[in-house]
Formats: C-alpha cells, structure tokens, sequence
C-alpha cells in the first residue's frame, strides 16, 4: 500500500514540475511596429451627415420612426 502512494506522489511530483517549468519560460518581446505605417482614417466607422439623413428617411418611410 505504501509502494502505490509513494509511486503515485512520484508520477504526480515529476508530471507537474514539467509544467510548471513552462508557466515559468519568458516570452521573447514583441517586434517593435514599423514607423512608416499609414496611420488609419480617422473617420473610419462613423457615418456622415447624409448616412444619418438618409437612415432617418428610411425609418420614417417604414413606419418604424415617426417623426
């Protein structure tokens, strides 16, 4: 009985430690971006004067907005 513990607490110190070594590995540092990149637009997503007019007449035209 004491064979089988001891056996199970050796298979379970040496299964973890592998582990644990690898929790513990240092991640290389990411590339640094280069410097000639095009910024984005900064208009990127947000609708224009005539989207917003145009999204209001078509609520109003389906009856879902009244206004």
């Amino acid at each position: 009985m004491k064979k089988i513990v001891l056996v199970g607490l050796a298979i379970l110190a040496v299964s973890t430690s592998g582990a644990l070594a690898k929790k513990k590995a240092v991640k290389p540092a990411p590339a640094a971006a280069a410097a000639t990149a095009a910024p984005a637009p900064t208009t990127f997503g947000q609708p224009s004067a005539a989207d917003r007019a145009l999204y209001a007449k078509n609520q109003r035209d389906s009856g879902m907005k009244k206004k």
